[in-house]
């Protein structure tokens, strides 16, 4: 038996939410198995609220000299990972993507060859890239012309592994969002038969312990218990407070379930809370529609004794904090102090103007 309380010890303990790391932030997006970023900037906040000593150039750098990319994968999102994982990675998800595809424009696509649209784009991002979605859209209308430019980027997006390439995402620079094949960007193919099991065990190393419903959730993908089948006997079984079947690595961290859990500023679009199908280890369904907006944004969240109570936003030299009930004297000044490490972080040497409001009811 496994509680809910413990079952939230483990998870923040092996998303590295229950102390700071010393630990490079390249390693640390290896074991995440990337951060979700479907906006530019969260992966930096991701990283802040988990590494010691992380400053954005670290990233940036990673970035620039091509050690990470931003790319589709793991449920159709953009995600930030190592290149060794965008080049394994996407060979593993790319049939939920193609299925994905099919489903939403697969009438539009009826009558094209999609190995040849997927053969023209390549070429054309080859010779001309990289080029921004609207700009490769238009020079593959010239060759595809009763097709809509919508749906042949979105078939590139879905068929071929494109990375965002900087200054896009890079710190303190802004730039249109323009692709390149990964192949072309990193020197290097993608990788020729990536292990699925493989993917199971480092979800498992970052997120578990997790139902097979979880991984499947968090990837995307289905049918995967016929994968996860042949590793159960080297695997730890558990039972949740629902009966549920979790499956575990036996030497990953299990925290006792009164293991303290500091405060944190858990980034927008954080994994930690897109990455189970019940979500309830760290966050209420209640909360969660408080968090997720209508439109898909994913609110930065506050963690207080290990699950979310509130959401925060960052107006420049600003953080507002949006408690979702009333917090303690001593919790309220647990959150302005990682507040203003957020703000010493986002805005060094601006500490005279930085400013944290707690907002109650």
């Amino acid at each position: 038996m496994i509680t809910r309380r413990e079952l939230n010890r483990a998870t923040l303990a092996r998303q590295l939410l229950l102390r700071r790391h010393a630990m490079p932030a390249l390693q640390a997006v290896e074991h995440l198995v990337g951060l979700q970023a479907q906006a530019p900037f969260p992966p930096y906040f991701g990283l802040w609220s988990r590494l010691e000593g992380f400053g954005p150039e670290e990233l940036a750098r990673l970035l620039v000299e091509r050690d990470v990319v931003r790319m589709v994968l793991m449920r159709g999102t953009v995600h930030l990972v190592s290149a060794a994982d965008g080049l394994a990675l996407r060979p593993l998800v790319q049939p939920m993507l193609t299925k994905f595809l099919t489903a939403a424009h697969g009438p539009r696509l009826r009558d094209v060859d999609v190995e040849e649209l997927v053969k023209v784009g390549r070429e054309t991002l080859d010779q001309a890239g990289p080029l921004t979605a609207a700009k490769l859209a238009a020079q593959l209308a010239e060759h595809f012309p009763a097709v809509g430019a919508d749906t042949l980027a979105q078939a590139m997006r879905c068929l071929v592994p494109l990375v965002q390439v900087p200054p896009r995402a890079v710190w303190g620079k802004a730039g249109q969002t323009a692709y390149a094949t990964i192949e072309t960007w990193l020197g290097r193919e993608q990788h020729p038969a990536p292990s699925p099991e493989t993917m199971v065990l480092r979800y498992l190393a970052a997120f578990g312990p997790a139902t097979v419903a979880d991984v499947q959730a968090w990837s995307g993908l289905t049918g995967l218990r016929e994968i996860v089948e042949p590793l159960r006997p080297s695997l730890l079984r558990l039972r949740d407070e629902n009966g549920r079947e979790l499956l575990d690595l036996p030497e990953a961290p299990r925290p006792d379930a009164d293991e303290p859990a500091p405060v944190r500023l858990v980034a927008p679009f954080d994994n930690v809370l897109l990455s189970h199908a019940d979500r309830t280890r760290v966050i209420s369904d209640e909360h969660r529609r408080r968090v997720i907006t209508v439109n898909g944004q994913v609110l930065g969240t506050v963690l207080v004794d290990g699950f979310v109570r509130g959401v925060w936003r960052r107006d420049k030299h600003v953080v507002t904090v949006e408690p979702f009930a009333p917090l303690t004297a001593g919790q309220v000044e647990e959150v302005r102090a990682e507040a203003l490490t957020l703000l010493a972080f986002a805005e060094p040497g601006r500490s005279a103007v930085h400013e944290v409001r707690v907002v109650e009811g």
